[in-house]
């Protein structure tokens, strides 16, 4: 729950979006005309290739920056970065952590390749394959189609791979167990995790942002279906209400303790800020890790809220807790929100004095935090809280410090506690229409 930042639109190589491959008319062959021609097992590698895809669109042609500012409009998928790390945060989430099911080495690579290709169309509006409606009436459709008719609502995909897919149980599972990075750390037991392994972990990760709840989950829901047979959802997140937000020019969220949350996250407008905390640059990414180039490790932490405890807490606790005003969000002792925090005005356990770059050598994160309710604890009390997302150029040099002083001072603590973890290696974007999710992962082992 630190301060910490992001982009809207930096990075981006504004290549036209994959169309996947295609034949020799120029028409990629369906899932329903691989049936057609003889029977399911001959689909599998062909859903999501592209064809004559019912456009959903409504974005037009509009530029990086449009797109981010249109609530309707289409985020590029192709660039030198995921998109979904420093492009402006949307208002929804639903995040998903899959276990990889197949042992084949060559299932899973053609499973990443229609999962980018299916990734590239609905992030621009499209359906996936040949779309929810078509022909073949006797065969399942490409598309689940629950997205019909919606624009593309800023749907952004961003795709992150586990510890566990490089090594498990001491076994080599994909042979690329030399590959994986240094800072691809496994995290500590910090002070106070309560962590369900139910929901912990993974070999591999989508995050879909998109302000249309409907489309976040359409997405994930599609990549599944497109996987059933060689992945599986391990554990899996909705997310509302921001929690921070990557352009400074537009109002700082509230968390669910009614605090503005994240003032001095990573501008996603800062190339600097982001080449010195978010992108892993080449000097970072030597020998076996040259593949992470351009990417970023992503720390996801489900963290419930003890909200009916904090809201029996005085006001003036509230604020001292947190070291800021909770009607302006201004630091304690100062009038405005952006004010220059002076820390030392704050009581030492302070979260935003201990989580200050300040405070920790400099050290800052991007955040992309959502606030989630899922029901109830059984207890008659919200089981709600804050899945806090957190990109950075190395685990071991970003959150993991941070947390360690968060865990063992933060007063916030007493009304807090961390149920569910995940770290993961988020490769570089995808360049072109030949490009898939983790190529150069898997071709520079091969």
């Amino acid at each position: 729950m630190a301060d910490g930042a992001e982009q809207g639109g930096a990075g981006r190589d504004g290549q036209a979006p994959d169309t996947g491959g295609e034949s020799a008319n120029g028409r990629a062959p369906s899932r329903r005309s691989l049936l057609g021609w003889g029977g399911a097992g001959l689909a599998l590698g062909a859903v999501a290739a592209g064809g004559t895809a019912a456009a959903l669109r409504t974005g037009g042609d509009a530029g990086p920056a449009a797109a981010d500012a249109t609530a309707g409009a289409a985020v590029p998928f192709h660039g030198t970065h995921q998109a979904g790390i420093a492009t402006a945060v949307q208002d929804r989430l639903h995040f998903a952590a899959f276990d990889v099911t197949t042992d084949d080495r060559d299932a899973l690579i053609a499973l990443l390749k229609e999962w980018t290709r299916a990734a590239a169309r609905m992030t621009a509006g499209d359906a996936v394959g040949d779309g929810a409606v078509g022909q073949l009436v006797e065969a399942p459709p490409d598309d689940t189609g629950e997205a019909l008719g919606l624009p593309p609502s800023r749907l952004t995909l961003t795709f992150g791979i586990g510890p566990t897919l490089f090594e498990k149980d001491g076994k080599d599972r994909f042979g690329i167990r030399s590959r994986r990075p240094d800072a691809l750390t496994d995290l500590p037991k910090f002070p106070g995790d309560n962590l369900d392994a139910a929901r912990s972990g993974g070999d591999l990760c989508v995050q879909a942002c998109a302000d249309d709840p409907q489309v976040a989950v359409h997405a994930i829901r599609n990549l599944a279906r497109i996987g059933f047979g060689k992945v599986a959802i391990r554990w899996s997140q909705l997310g509302f209400g921001k929690t921070s937000s990557t352009t400074p020019d537009a109002q700082t969220p509230r968390n669910m303790f009614g605090f503005k949350d994240g003032t001095d996250n990573v501008s996603g407008a800062d190339p600097k800020a982001l080449d010195a905390h978010v992108w892993v640059s080449g000097s970072d990414a030597k020998g076996s890790a040259s593949w992470m180039a351009g990417g970023s490790y992503l720390v996801a932490r489900r963290i419930r809220m003890h909200i009916e405890t904090w809201d029996r807490t005085s006001l003036k606790e509230q604020q001292d807790v947190f070291g800021r005003d909770k009607g302006e969000g201004a630091p304690a002792g100062k009038k405005n929100e952006r004010d220059t925090p002076h820390l030392p005005s704050m009581l030492p356990t302070a979260h935003v004095r201990l989580a200050h770059p300040d405070s920790n050598g400099g050290v800052r994160i991007l955040r992309r935090g959502y606030s989630f309710t899922d029901g109830t604890d059984g207890l008659g009390r919200l089981d709600a809280g804050l899945f806090f997302l957190a990109y950075q150029r190395d685990v071991r040099h970003g959150f993991v410090p941070l947390q360690r002083k968060l865990a063992r001072h933060d007063a916030l603590n007493e009304y807090i506690q961390h149920v569910g973890s995940a770290v993961f290696a988020v490769p570089p974007g995808v360049r072109g229409a030949a490009d898939w999710w983790g190529r150069e992962l898997f071709t520079a082992s091969a």
